[in-house]
Order: structure tokens, then C-alpha cells, then sequence
């Protein structure tokens, strides 16, 4: 190696030990909330709020998370976040897919605008469809009910944006026309062809889906009213009395309902991170 080159290669050393750096303290300060949240989970609301604050886990978890169980049925809330939150990942990454495609990839009239129509809507606050989306579950009679936090939630204009642009940069239309000459239907193009090739960004758009469903409170909070049909976020709001709040009640409840994203999160990490930077280098 050449004198001038080592000088050049310590600088990347030296460059690269900063990065790491600066990465290493976003990912503490990240972190922390959550390691925050649990800190409180096993104490008391005395020691959450005391000066200087306690950095390290008291004992009491286990009791606190014990009483989570015994004041709101806590394993049926999170079977119902399950049931939601897969429901509205797996509409999304299949209806957005679908949606996607036809932007994409056919020819109607007003196509062009349609999707301008649906993008638009992206800047519409989410609180000012509670009403009328409200007044039509109502009419429908779901108030109350499971489908009433699913149906809304398994199409969003986000969604249709990501897989159209996926599927516009990512499949040829040559490929396309020679499915279409060996007489597949635009339904077999889509499920045979198109969307195999945009899975990764499909699986990515539905667990972005699954987590928001996971953690959505204001809709559900609006239209279920029985403890049985309680999504965790419900079950969680429903610790708290309406004098006071127990912190280290409410942090139990939200750490164990948190619990099973990070689990999630340990078996998809790797998908989610391929599935994002798939759709960064095509096209």
C-alpha cells in the first residue's frame, strides 16, 4: 500500500469510529423510553416522579403485572390486538398491492386522477373522517364490534401511493404484454407476476399496518364499548380511575403490551430492513 494511500485509509477509520459513534447514541436515546417505561413499570408512582429520578428496576413488576390481570381481562384485549392488527396487515399489503397495481400498471379513463384524488386525501387530518365514518358503522350496525376497527383501517392512501410507486419502477411492461399473449387474466398478472416481484415492499407496507393497528387508540376507543371486545390500548386506558393514575400500574400495562412488537420485531428485523432498502435502489 502506497504512503499516500494509508493516511486516506486512517481518515476513513477515523470517520467511520464517529459514525459508529453518533449511531451508538441514537440508538441509546432511542432505546431509552423503553427502558423508562419499565423502570416505572416496577415501581410506584412515588419513585417515578421523585428528584433525582430512579435510573434502575425496582421489584415490583411482577405484582403490578399481576394486578393488570386482575383489573381488566388483559390476555382477551391482547388476543383481539392480534386479531385486528393481522387483519388490517394483511388487507393492506394485499388491497394496497391490488390497488397498486391497477394505478400502475392499467389503462382506464381518469386514472391520473383518481390517484391524485387518493394522494390528496393524505392531507386530510385522520379526526376529520371520526364522524362520518362513525355515522356509516352505525348504520351498518358494527358498533361495538371487531369489524367496525378492522374495516376502516384495511386500505389507506399511503399504502396504495407505496405499492403503486413499488410496482411502477419495479415491473417491466414487456413482461406484462407476455403474459398477456400466453392469455393470463389481469387477475392472474397481478397474482402470479406482479405481485410476487413486490412482495419485500408488500410485507414492509403491512407490518407498517400491523403496528399502527397495534397501537391505535382513538377509533377504537370511539367504537367499542364492552370490556370483551377491548383492543390492549382500551384495556390499558382502562387502568387508569378517573381521579388519579398509578403510574407504575399504567407503565405495567403498556411494557406488556409492547412486549409483543419487540418479539416481532427480533423474527421480521431483517425482512423489514431488506423490504425498505429493496424499494431504495430500484429504479
Amino acid at each position: 500500500m502506497s504512503t499516500t494511500a494509508r493516511p486516506h485509509r486512517r481518515r476513513i477509520d477515523r470517520i467511520a469510529w464517529w459514525v459508529y459513534g453518533l449511531l451508538g447514541i441514537v440508538v441509546l436515546l432511542s432505546l431509552f423510553p423503553l427502558y423508562w417505561m419499565f423502570v416505572v413499570s416496577t415501581t410506584d408512582s412515588a419513585t417515578a416522579t421523585s428528584l433525582p429520578p430512579h435510573v434502575l428496576p425496582g421489584g415490583n413488576f411482577l405484582h403490578l403485572a399481576g394486578l393488570v390481570f386482575d383489573i381488566v381481562p388483559f390476555l382477551n384485549a391482547l388476543g383481539n390486538s392480534i386479531v385486528v392488527a393481522t387483519a388490517i396487515g394483511v388487507g393492506q399489503a394485499l388491497l394496497c398491492a391490488l390497488a397498486g397495481f391497477a394505478f400502475a400498471k392499467l389503462s382506464f379513463r381518469g386514472r391520473n386522477t383518481l390517484f391524485l384524488i387518493v394522494v390528496l386525501t393524505m392531507t386530510v387530518p385522520t379526526q376529520l373522517s371520526v364522524v362520518p365514518q362513525y355515522l356509516i358503522i352505525s348504520q351498518l350496525g358494527w358498533v361495538d364490534s371487531l369489524q367496525a376497527v378492522i374495516l376502516p383501517g384495511l386500505v389507506n392512501a399511503f399504502g396504495i401511493f407505496w405499492m403503486r410507486q413499488h410496482i411502477a419502477h419495479t415491473i417491466d411492461d414487456e413482461l406484462l404484454q407476455a403474459a398477456r399473449v400466453d392469455g393470463a387474466t389481469t387477475w392472474q398478472i397481478f397474482w402470479r407476476i406482479a405481485f410476487p416481484l413486490v412482495r419485500p415492499a408488500a410485507f414492509v407496507l403491512g407490518l407498517f399496518g400491523f403496528v399502527t393497528a397495534w397501537n391505535d387508540f382513538l377509533w377504537p376507543f370511539i367504537v367499542l364499548k364492552s370490556p370483551e371486545h377491548y383492543t390492549l390500548q382500551i384495556a390499558i386506558k382502562a387502568l387508569q380511575s378517573s381521579r388519579d393514575i398509578d403510574l407504575g400500574l399504567a407503565m405495567s400495562g403498556s411494557f406488556l403490551a409492547t412486549l409483543p412488537l419487540l418479539v416481532l420485531f427480533l423474527f421480521v428485523g431483517r425482512r423489514l430492513v431488506s423490504g425498505i432498502m429493496d424499494g431504495a435502489f430500484k429504479g
